[in-house]
């Protein structure tokens, strides 16, 4: 069905409306908004805003719009190298091998549980999950790259296993739901950090000196952006951009030529264009962490990197189509029992090497730790 509005230049101004009212309200000190927001995420109002302007309003259209594209080919790239660049990875390393075991712990669980939970659930309740195995491994394969790297990995696995539209707006909503109770946890384990610490037995000191060194980088480089600024920020992330594509034309039909043998070994992933994009984009985005851009922090290139994907986050969800969503409730469970596996081997690495609370939440998202929470 053709939507009312076909005009990209309208449909970004809707998303755009759509996203502002979204960041607008979830920050607003009202006392109503803030109870709606505790439990109902924003992230998930992202998705599901623009697909109900999809269906049932019918005002837009992902099949009728070039955005997505748009936005998962040139913002995604630029999104990836703006959020790299100004991760301290010095700084992590130096909090010592707690942190990295817990990350690959945190992997570990991510990567394991999947197929466990998969296993269980088809063992004990099979008749719960509509979608056939082909398509299930591919949307799980969404879930883990959210889990592990944040949307813009989500969103690189959904275009390197090409998994639809339909399932994929399935499996946000599973990762959105399953995540955020995992978060309830983690923010009323914040409050009482220090009794964990202690119950743990946890040495924080190298945190806590982290902490002020990267508060203190921040006050130093953080300024009022100038015009020049900004135009230096938007070239390195699309001069980057440029980069990846022009990298990833290079590459991919070198190893199409190889095709029968990648697939052979299950590696038919390397024959995207898409997934070099995405490798090399990021690779820049960290090669550029150890130079000046790193300074770029200090003009808001976290803050336009995370625009870039909500706006991607927004193009996806256009594409939904809300309905086919209780069609496979079934993934929920699977969705649950992953983050249970992935949890307790959390809780059992963190409590035999005596982690801090600190390195839990994130353990698995290095790069939100540094992004977000800015340790």
């Amino acid at each position: 069905m053709q939507p009312y509005f076909s005009n990209d230049a309208i449909v970004t101004g809707i998303l755009m409306i759509v996203l502002a009212l979204i960041f607008y309200t979830s920050h607003h000190p009202g006392k109503g908004w803030q109870k709606f927001y505790r439990y109902v995420p924003a992230l998930l109002l992202c998705y599901f805003v623009p697909a109900l302007l999809n269906w049932p309003l019918g005002l837009i259209s992902g099949d009728a719009s070039a955005l997505y594209t748009v936005a998962s080919r040139y913002l995604l790239p630029a999104c990836l190298i703006l959020l790299c660049l100004s991760i301290d990875l010095q700084g992590i390393l130096n909090l010592g091998p707690k942190a990295l075991i817990m990350f690959f712990a945190a992997t570990l669980g991510i990567i394991l549980g999947g197929p466990i939970a998969l296993f269980l659930i088809l063992q004990f309740a099979p008749n719960i999950i509509s979608a056939n195995a082909d398509e299930l491994w591919r949307g799980l394969s969404t879930v883990a790259g959210s889990w592990i790297g944040g949307g813009a990995n989500q969103t690189a696995m959904k275009e390197i296993f090409h998994v639809g539209d339909q399932l994929f707006g399935t499996m946000v909503v599973v990762d959105v739901v399953v995540a955020n109770i995992w978060m309830g946890f983690l923010l009323y384990g914040a409050n009482i950090a220090p009794t964990i610490d202690k119950w743990l037995k946890s040495d924080t000191s190298a945190i806590t000196d982290l902490q002020n060194r990267v508060e203190n980088y921040r006050a130093s480089v953080e300024r009022n952006p100038t015009t020049t600024d900004l135009f230096i920020l938007l070239a390195v992330a699309f001069g980057g951009t440029a980069l990846a594509h022009w990298g990833a034309d290079v590459i991919t039909p070198i190893l199409t030529e190889h095709e029968e043998l990648l697939k052979a070994w299950r590696l038919d992933s390397l024959t995207s264009s898409f997934f070099w994009i995405i490798v090399i984009a990021t690779t820049l985005g960290l090669a550029l962490s150890f130079t000046r851009a790193k300074s770029l922090e200090g003009v808001g290139a976290s803050k336009w990197g995370s625009i870039f994907i909500y706006f991607l986050v927004a193009t996806i969800g256009m594409k939904m189509n809300i309905s086919e969503i209780l069609q496979n409730m079934g993934l929920f469970a699977i969705g649950i029992t992953w983050m249970m596996i992935h949890v307790s081997i959390m809780i059992i690495v963190g409590k035999l090497i005596r982690a801090p609370f600190f390195l839990w939440p994130s353990a698995a998202r290095p790069m939100w730790v540094v992004q977000h929470r800015r340790l």
